[in-house]
């Protein structure tokens, strides 16, 4: 699994906080933060805001889906796309065209994703276990 600091938006000061904490890597984050319980605990002791731990911990739940990583993952949120759940529903042709037309705006990423790809994405999502609680 991919470094904790592969997940955008945490920053190297978060990310020092969290390796200080045990958690190196993304799995370790989901592993840690896949239940309300387990993210209330870890808010408390690194003092990170709850609802940012949970934003990363779904960040790092659709970088198990193969070929997201985190650009693609950040991609995906901005489209609406927070969860492996959600992404299972997605239509493959409408969510590459809304994050074709996000990506024409914001430019998050540098190469978009085809709808074969995210067709993939899907297909993937659709077996894995789910292992994030709300």
């Amino acid at each position: 699994m991919p470094s904790i600091d592969a997940i955008g938006g945490i920053g190297q000061k978060r990310a020092t906080t969290l390796r200080k904490n045990g958690i190196r890597t993304t799995e370790a984050l989901l592993k840690l933060g896949a239940t309300k319980r387990g993210r209330k605990e870890l808010a408390g002791v690194t003092r990170l805001d709850e609802k940012l731990l949970l934003e990363w911990v779904n960040r790092a739940d659709l970088m198990r889906c193969k070929g997201v990583g985190s650009e693609y993952a950040d991609l995906l949120g901005a489209a609406g796309v927070d969860t492996v759940k959600e992404l299972r529903r997605r239509n493959p042709g409408s969510l590459t065209a809304r994050m074709i037309e996000l990506n024409d705006t914001k430019r998050l990423v540098r190469r978009l994703p085809t709808e074969a790809m995210v067709s993939g994405w899907i297909e993937h999502a659709n077996q894995l276990n789910l292992v994030v609680t709300y």
